[in-house]
C-alpha cells in the first residue's frame, strides 16, 4: 500500500503542468487512493493514525492535554482521512459534564454510605464531580436513576445495583450506553467486570476462627435477601462447614428487602426463645447480627466468648464496633475496593465504553475479633 501511495504521488507531481498543481489537489488524489474504505469507528481512525486508542480519546476529550507531537499527528490524520466519530458531540458533551454518577441499592445503609465517601473522595481527585443517587430498594426507582444518568451524559457510572431485584436488560442495555462499572453486587452477564469482596475467603475464615474456638456456627440469614451476595455466602458457609466434617446448620427466616435489623430483631427473638442448634451464631451479614444482639439483649442472654451464645457477622459495617458487645465480623476492605473500581472506571473513561470484558476483581477480608465472639 505505501509503495503504490508513493508512485502515485510521483506521477502526479511529474505529470504535464505539475509545476502549477496545488496542494489540494494532491490531497484529493491521494485521498482516493487513501479511502479504499472508509474508516468506521475511533478504533479504525487509532490504527491508522499510529496513535493509542486511549491517547485519541483523550485528544477528543481535551486536545491540549496530548503532546505536541502527538496532537499534530492525530490532527494530520484528521485532514488526511476527513475523519469526524459520529459519537464525538456527545462524548464532548459528557466529557465535558466531568460528572461521574454514584449509584447504590440504598443510601440509608451506612455499609452503602461509608463505600460512597469512599468512592467520592476518589473521584474527586482525578478531577471529576461524583453525583450520588440511591434506589432506595426499589426496581422502578433504578430503572428511572438510569433513564436520569442518560440524560445527564455522565463520563461514566459506577454502579451498586439492587441485584435480584434489578431490571436485568435494563441495566445490560445502559452498561452499553454509558461507561460503567459494577460493584457490591454482581448481576450475572452485565458489564465489562465486576469490582467486589470475595464472599467464599469471608465465610471460610469466620467459619473456620469459630469451629477452632467453640461451638460450630448455625447460620441466621434472611429468607428472602435483596442482594445475591447472601445466596453466595450460604453456599459458602456449606462448603465450609463440609470442609471441616461438620454438620451445617442454617436457619433462614422471614423477611425480605432491606430491613435487616427488623428482621434480626424479631426473627432473633423467636429462635432465641425456641432455641438453637448450637449456642453459636453466625448472621448473613453485619445488620442481621446488629438485629439479633439487640433481640438477645432483650432476652437476657449474655453474648460473648465462654457466655451463653456467641454471636458474629460480615461486613464489618460501621456500627458494628458500637454494639453491645461489639461485634466480631470480617471486614470488607472498602478502600481497595473503592481505588480499583473508580481505576477501571478511569480506563472505561478513556476508552469511550469500548473495553473487552475483564476478570472480576474480588477483594479479601479481614478478621476482626471483638467480645459477641
Amino acid at each position: 500500500m505505501k509503495f503504490r501511495l508513493w508512485g502515485h504521488f510521483a506521477a502526479l507531481l511529474t505529470a504535464p503542468g505539475s509545476e502549477s498543481m496545488n496542494l489540494s489537489r494532491v490531497k484529493n488524489e491521494l485521498r482516493k487512493v487513501i479511502f479504499v474504505r472508509k474508516i468506521k469507528n475511533m478504533e479504525e481512525f487509532a490504527a491508522v493514525s499510529g496513535v493509542s486508542r486511549p491517547t485519541v480519546s483523550k485528544y477528543f476529550h481535551d486536545p491540549v492535554s496530548v503532546r505536541d507531537s502527538t496532537r499534530e499527528r492525530i490532527e494530520a490524520a484528521l485532514r488526511a482521512f476527513d475523519y469526524r466519530p459520529n459519537v464525538y458531540a456527545i462524548n464532548q458533551n459528557r466529557r465535558l459534564t466531568k460528572t461521574v454518577g454514584i449509584v447504590v441499592p440504598n443510601l440509608s445503609d451506612p455499609f452503602f454510605a461509608e463505600i460512597a465517601r469512599n468512592i467520592e473522595r476518589r473521584c474527586i481527585a482525578a478531577g471529576y464531580s461524583p453525583t450520588l443517587l440511591s434506589a432506595h430498594g426499589e426496581r422502578a426507582l433504578e430503572n428511572e436513576i438510569m433513564d436520569t444518568l442518560r440524560s445527564l451524559k455522565p463520563a461514566g457510572v459506577l454502579f451498586a445495583p439492587l441485584g435480584r431485584a434489578s431490571d436485568r436488560s435494563a441495566l445490560a442495555r445502559f452498561c452499553k450506553d454509558v461507561p460503567t462499572v459494577i460493584f457490591d453486587s454482581q448481576v450475572e452477564g452485565v458489564g465489562r467486570g465486576f469490582v467486589g469482596s470475595d464472599n467464599t475467603d469471608f465465610m471460610a475464615q469466620m467459619v473456620d476462627y469459630l469451629r477452632r474456638t467453640g461451638a460450630p456456627p448455625t447460620l441466621f440469614e434472611m429468607k428472602t435477601p435483596p442482594n445475591p451476595n447472601s445466596n453466595k455466602r450460604r453456599k459458602a458457609y456449606l462448603a465450609a462447614m463440609e470442609a471441616g466434617s461438620g454438620q451445617p446448620s442454617v436457619l433462614s427466616v422471614p423477611g425480605e428487602g432491606w430491613d435487616f435489623e427488623e428482621t434480626g430483631y424479631r426473627e432473633g427473638k423467636r429462635v432465641l426463645k425456641e432455641g438453637l442448634p448450637t449456642p453459636t451464631v453466625l448472621c448473613g451479614n453485619d445488620r442481621l447480627a446488629i438485629g439479633f444482639l439487640a433481640a438477645a439483649h432483650e432476652l437476657g442472654l449474655s453474648v460473648g466468648h465462654g457466655r451463653e451464645i456467641r454471636v458474629a457477622g460480615l461486613d464489618d459495617h460501621p456500627f458494628s464496633k458500637f454494639t453491645c458487645p461489639p461485634l466480631t465480623t470480617v471486614a470488607q476492605d472498602y478502600a481497595a475496593l473503592s481505588d480499583e473500581a473508580v481505576r477501571r472506571l478511569l480506563d472505561e473513561i478513556d476508552s469511550d465504553g469500548g473495553g473487552e470484558r475483564r476478570p472480576d476483581t474480588l477483594f479479601k477480608g479481614r478478621l476482626v475479633l471483638r467480645a459477641s465472639a
